[in-house]
């Protein structure tokens, strides 16, 4: 699903995403901590709680140069998400 916007958010989108899969994984380009990731597990908490695993930035400055390595910097290259699906997958199990 790709939010274009945190506000207005959709929630229906989220919460169809959380009851058909049973777990979810945010992924962005940007900090975590009041971010897309951040207003989508408020819905998540409010509406339907499964477990959510976040791939962002976490509380650091952002560097310059070539995009791909930056985002194996950064934890968000396909590899974490990956990563984060899989967590999020067990974590779905245990519940």
């Amino acid at each position: 699903v790709d939010l274009h916007t945190i506000k207005p958010i959709d929630k229906e989108a989220i919460v169809q995403c959380c009851e058909e899969t049973g777990c979810l994984v945010t992924a962005e380009e940007h900090q975590l901590h009041g971010g897309m990731s951040s207003a989508v597990a408020e819905v998540v908490v409010e509406n339907c709680p499964v477990p959510v695993e976040m791939v962002g930035i976490r509380d650091r400055f952002g560097e310059s140069g070539d995009p791909e390595k930056l985002m194996d910097h950064f934890g968000l290259g396909i590899e974490h998400v990956m990563d984060a699906v899989r967590r999020a997958i067990a974590r779905k199990k245990r519940s």
